[in-house]
């Protein structure tokens, strides 16, 4: 079997799809792999490294995906690469399927299989294989220290001969896995951390770390999670009675974090144009929703602004990419966990089981089709 590992083409991503140790593993498996030269650069892999691993380095995609059974992306392949991978051959990335049906639709055709690694089903045997575990918790990380270096401030409170510093104030909006990060990263670096979430959930969490939790505790607020461990989409009463309360605290804020998702749906908006206005000259918003439209008012994406009071809004996009290296090595081995369960061990090729639940979970086309129910063409 042969694996291609493409450079990615898309500016804003410096990530890749392999590291020298799975590149090891693959080839364990009986597999060839070929990395197209460059792929790892950006994360501060050299080829030497791949070669070093026993991978084979390819001058261009067109040589890397000659003959490739299975192509190895961070991101979906573009029109130009759909047209260069083998009709029947496998590509597994991170498609980001919501709203790109006519993409999905583009792969179909092609002939090509393709698989979302973000579709994998939060299950106890694909924890491994986790991609947005793996990426939100260096979201979680990054933000908070983007947001340190955009405070003119230190964070820790700090007691010298000239006088005290107060600690400063962070509030993390939606806690998830980045969040759950963003508040360990702040209380380690000193800060008065609190925190608030519609999962009843998340306040015990919260409080194990040593935050405070901020919320509207109602009964709307106690049936507020999917089955699936996300939130759901609140009402607007209850949207208004949270906003309510929020208004009050973020005006005390130094630095204010939102991580809050809801997949396949843009963005919830927390922070109005109201509440940005209300904070100190100083302060900080960082938005890791800004691709999906952001949580902030006012936040553009690949953009810091700052706003008429003094505040910045900090828009970075691909934020788990400005830590390229950990989040490269972090995916790598989330793929090969599960390129691992589709490989036959007697014949060292790939032997999708199409009925398993994470085939199924995450297989966006087959044959010609485009096959998650999700993404079925409207009638």
């Amino acid at each position: 079997m042969r694996i291609a590992v493409l450079t990615e083409t898309d500016p804003t991503e410096p990530r890749v799809a392999a590291v020298p140790e799975t590149v090891k593993k693959f080839i364990g498996l009986g597999s060839d792999v070929v990395v197209q030269s460059g792929a790892g650069a950006k994360a501060g892999v050299p080829d030497g490294e791949y070669e070093a691993a026993g991978a084979k380095i390819a001058g261009s995609a067109d040589e890397a995906l000659s003959g490739a059974d299975l192509v190895l992306k961070v991101r979906r392949p573009n029109a130009e690469e759909l047209g260069k991978i083998q009709k029947g051959a496998t590509v597994i990335a991170i498609m980001d399927p919501y709203g790109h049906e006519d993409e999905l639709k583009a792969a179909a055709e092609a002939g090509v299989n393709t698989f979302a690694m973000e579709l994998m089903p939060r299950i106890t045997r694909a924890q491994v294989m986790d991609v947005l575990s793996s990426q939100a918790n260096l979201a979680g990380y990054r933000a908070v220290v983007d947001g340190a270096a955009e405070y003119g401030r230190s964070l820790p409170m700090m007691m010298t001969a000239a006088g005290t510093v107060p600690a400063a104030r962070i509030f993390i909006m939606g806690v998830g896995v980045a969040g759950l990060q963003a508040i360990a990263t702040a209380r380690r670096m000193g800060a008065v951390v609190t925190a608030t979430d519609v999962r009843p959930a998340t306040k015990e969490q919260v409080e194990s770390l040593g935050a405070k939790f901020v919320a509207v505790e109602d009964d709307e607020f106690k049936q507020a999670e999917t089955s699936g461990g996300y939130a759901k989409e609140m009402s607007a009463e209850y949207q208004k009675k949270q906003a309510e309360l929020v208004k009050g605290h973020i005006a005390k804020q130094d630095i204010v974090i939102t991580t809050a998702l809801i997949p396949g749906r843009p963005a919830p908006k927390l922070v109005s144009e109201e509440m940005v206005a209300s904070m100190k000259p100083g302060s900080v918003l960082v938005d890791l929703a800004v691709e999906r439209g952001g949580n902030v008012a006012g936040a553009k994406a690949g953009e810091i602004v700052t706003v008429g009071n003094g505040v910045k809004i900090v828009g970075h996009v691909n934020v788990p990419g400005r830590l390229a290296a950990t989040a490269s090595s972090l995916y790598a081995r989330n793929l090969y966990a599960f390129v691992e369960t589709l490989i036959d061990k007697e014949s060292k090729a790939l032997a999708v089981q199409w009925d398993d639940e994470l085939v199924k979970a995450t297989n966006l086309t087959r044959d010609g089709q485009v096959v998650h129910p999700n993404f079925q063409p409207k009638a």
